[in-house]
C-alpha cells in the first residue's frame, strides 16, 4: 500500500462505508462549525469532505492548517445524512472521518487565490500559472485538451494515417510569418529555423511513399498575439495525402472533426459534408473569409440602385468606382433611436462616416437614406434584401476591398448586439482562394496563401492568365467565426513551381537554393498530394468555450511573446554568445529627463 493514499479524492463512493482510507492532497477549503471542523481535500480527480471533531487530539493540528497545505489523511469512509449530501460532487454521498493527520508541504501566503474565483491579472495568473492551474475550470481545460488529442490520435490511426515526426531544428523559409532563429555553434554565421509547420518534411514524407501522414505537430512562429492566437508556439493536427483531390482530403478530415465535437460537447455539429463556399462569395456575402455562420445577416450588393438615386453621395461613389453593401435586419425597426445613434457611434470609431440606414415599418419609411431613395428603389432594395416583412438595412460604401471588410464588421457587430450568434458549432470550407495578390504599398504580385499550393489550371494558367484571376487549390476550414485550418492540394511539379514563383518575383536559383529539400526530391519523381492542419488549440478554445486561446494551452507565453514564469526571452552570458560566434548590436536605450 502507498504511505501517500489509497484513493484518490474523487473516487470514494457510498460502496466504500466503514473502510479505513488515506488521501492525500491539497487544503482546497475549510468551514468552522464551532464542535466541527469540515476540510474539503482536491487533487487531480476531485474533492473529499474530511471533518474532524472538537474532541479529537488532532484538532488543533487540523485547525492551524492552510488552504493549498498538501497533507494526507487517513480515517473511516461513513456516510453522510441525506441533509447534507452533496449531489453536484461525485463523492457528496460520504465523508471521512479523519483520525490521522499528516502536513506534507506547508503554505504559508498565496500570491493568488485558487479556490475563488476572482479578477486576477493575466500578468499575475501567468507568473504563478502552476498555482493558477490548480483551478477547477483551467485544470478542466487541460484535461480536455489532452482528452482531445488522445481522440484525435486514434481517429486518424483508424483512418489509415501514420504518426510520424518531423524535425524541429530546419532551414530558414523566405515565406510566411517571422522565424525563430537558433544560431549553430558548429557552423559559425548560420541558424536554423523553428519551423512554422511541417509543410516541406510533409510533403517529402508523400514523395518518400508514406501514403497517409499525420502528427500533433508543435509549429513556431514570430508574430503578434491575438485572442485565437498564442504568440511563440501552436499546436496543430497536421497530416498529408498522396494521390487525392481536394475533395478526397475534405472528406478524410470532416468525419475526424465532426466526431471531436460532437464527443467533446453537447452542442450541435453542422454535419458534414460541410458547406463549400468560394472566397469571393464569402468576401461578398459575410465580408470576410472567416465567416460565422450561426449569423443569419447576409450582404448584397445594391450599387446599381443607387446610381440613378437622389442620394448624391452613394451615386457619385458608385459612378467612380466605389460599392454599396446591403445588410437587412428583420424586425430591427421596433429598436429605440439610441439603438442607432450608438451604431452610428460605433461606425466613427471603426474608420467610417457613420452607418446609413433605412428603416421599413408598418408600410413607411424612414432614416437618413430614406427620403432620397423613389418608391421603385425602396422596393427593388428590400426585394434584393429579402426583407419579406418590416426590419431595417444598413449600408456601407467604399471601394471593393474595404467596402467587404467594413460590411463584415458590421455583420458582425449586428449579430452580437442582437444576439444572433448563439447555437452550435457551424463548420464550412473557403474554396478557391486566389493563387496571388497585389502588394498595395510595393504594386508587387505576392502569393496570397501558400505558396506550394497548386494553381487551378496548372501551367496554362500560369503562362495565359492574369495572375490575380489564376486561383489556387487551396482551403480553410472556418467554425463559428474561427479559422480552423489552412491547406492545398500541393504544386508538386519542378517546372511548374518555378514558374508559380517566378510570377511572384522569385528567380529559379533562388528557388532552388531556398527550398533545395523539396524541389530536388520533387527531380526524381512526386506524387499529388495535398493535406491540411486544423489546429488543436483553436478547436479546444473552442469547445471549451473560452474566448482565449490562452486558457487552453498548459503554460502560455503573455500578449508580448513573454514567459513571466520562467523568465523568456533572457539575457545569456557572455561566454555563451561567445561560443555561439554572436555580438549584440542593441541600440541603447534613451530616457526623458
Amino acid at each position: 500500500m502507498s504511505i501517500y493514499r489509497t484513493h484518490n479524492c474523487g473516487e470514494l463512493r457510498r460502496s466504500d462505508v466503514g473502510e479505513v482510507v488515506k488521501l492525500s492532497g491539497w487544503v482546497n477549503k475549510k468551514r468552522d462549525h464551532g464542535s466541527l471542523l469540515f476540510v474539503d481535500l482536491r487533487d487531480h480527480y476531485g474533492i473529499t469532505q474530511c471533518v474532524v471533531d472538537s474532541s479529537a487530539e488532532i484538532f488543533g493540528e487540523v485547525e492551524k492548517i492552510r488552504c493549498e497545505c498538501i497533507v494526507t489523511i487517513e480515517g473511516n469512509v461513513v456516510e453522510r445524512t441525506a441533509d447534507t449530501i452533496n449531489r453536484e460532487n461525485p463523492t457528496g454521498e460520504v465523508e471521512i472521518r479523519i483520525q490521522k493527520f499528516t502536513v506534507l508541504s506547508y503554505v504559508e501566503n498565496l500570491p493568488m487565490t485558487v479556490g475563488a474565483v476572482s479578477d486576477l491579472s493575466e500578468e499575475t495568473r501567468l507568473k504563478y500559472r502552476f498555482l493558477d492551474l490548480r483551478r477547477e475550470q483551467t485544470h478542466k481545460n487541460i484535461v480536455l485538451r489532452s482528452e482531445i488529442i488522445s481522440s484525435i490520435r486514434e481517429k486518424m490511426r483508424k483512418s489509415g494515417f501514420l504518426e510520424i515526426n518531423t524535425p524541429i531544428l530546419t532551414s530558414s523559409s523566405p515565406e510566411g510569418a517571422r522565424d525563430f532563429l537558433v544560431p549553430s555553434r558548429l557552423h559559425p554565421g548560420q541558424f536554423y529555423a523553428l519551423p512554422q509547420a511541417p509543410q516541406q518534411f510533409k510533403q517529402l514524407l508523400m514523395v518518400a511513399g508514406f501514403d497517409k501522414y499525420f502528427q500533433i505537430a508543435p509549429c513556431f512562429r514570430d508574430e503578434d498575439s491575438r485572442a485565437d492566437r498564442s504568440p511563440g508556439e501552436f499546436y496543430q493536427l497536421d497530416f498529408e495525402m498522396s494521390f487525392v483531390e481536394q475533395e478526397d482530403v475534405f472528406n478524410a478530415i470532416e468525419p475526424v472533426i465532426y466526431e471531436i465535437f460532437k464527443e467533446f460537447s453537447k452542442k450541435s455539429v453542422s454535419p458534414y459534408p460541410f458547406k463549400r463556399i468560394a472566397y469571393r462569395d464569402s468576401m461578398l456575402r459575410y465580408g470576410s473569409d472567416k465567416p460565422d455562420l450561426r449569423n443569419p445577416l447576409v450582404i448584397e450588393n445594391v450599387g446599381d440602385i443607387f446610381v440613378d438615386s437622389d442620394f448624391a453621395v452613394f451615386a457619385e461613389a458608385v459612378k467612380n468606382g466605389s460599392v454599396v453593401r446591403a445588410i437587412a435586419v428583420k424586425d430591427a425597426d421596433k429598436r429605440p433611436r439610441s439603438f442607432f445613434d450608438k451604431l452610428n457611434d460605433w461606425a466613427k470609431e471603426n474608420e467610417m462616416p457613420g452607418l446609413g440606414y433605412v428603416v421599413f415599418s408598418g408600410g413607411e419609411t424612414r432614416g437618413p437614406i430614406a427620403k432620397f431613395l423613389s418608391p421603385e428603389q425602396l422596393k427593388k432594395l428590400k426585394d434584393r434584401v429579402n426583407l419579406e416583412s418590416d426590419g431595417v438595412v444598413f449600408f456601407v460604401c467604399a471601394i471593393e476591398k474595404t467596402a467587404n471588410k467594413l460590411a463584415g464588421l458590421v455583420r458582425q457587430k449586428l449579430g452580437t448586439d442582437l444576439n444572433l450568434c448563439s447555437g452550435g458549432f457551424e463548420l464550412c470550407w473557403i474554396v478557391d482562394y486566389p493563387m496571388y495578390e497585389l502588394n498595395e504599398e510595393t504594386g508587387k504580385i505576392e502569393f496570397s496563401h501558400n505558396p506550394f499550393s497548386m494553381p487551378q489550371g496548372g501551367m496554362e494558367a500560369l503562362e495565359t492568365m492574369d495572375p490575380l484571376k489564376i486561383k489556387a487549390y487551396q482551403y480553410d476550414i472556418v467554425c463559428n467565426g474561427v479559422e480552423l485550418s489552412s491547406g492545398a492540394i500541393r504544386n508538386h511539379l519542378p517546372d511548374l513551381m518555378i514558374k508559380a514563383f517566378a510570377i511572384a518575383g522569385y528567380d529559379e536559383q533562388t528557388v532552388k537554393e531556398k527550398f533545395k529539400g523539396m524541389f530536388n526530391a520533387f527531380q526524381y519523381g512526386a506524387p499529388p498530394h495535398g493535406g491540411c492542419a486544423p489546429g488543436v488549440d483553436r478547436m479546444v478554445m473552442l469547445i471549451a468555450e473560452e474566448p482565449n486561446i490562452r486558457e487552453v494551452i498548459a503554460f502560455p507565453l503573455n500578449q508580448k511573446a513573454q514567459d513571466l514564469m520562467m523568465n523568456a526571452p533572457s539575457n545569456v552570458s557572455e561566454s555563451q554568445l561567445k561560443e555561439l560566434h554572436i555580438k549584440l548590436d542593441l541600440q541603447p536605450k534613451f530616457t526623458l529627463k
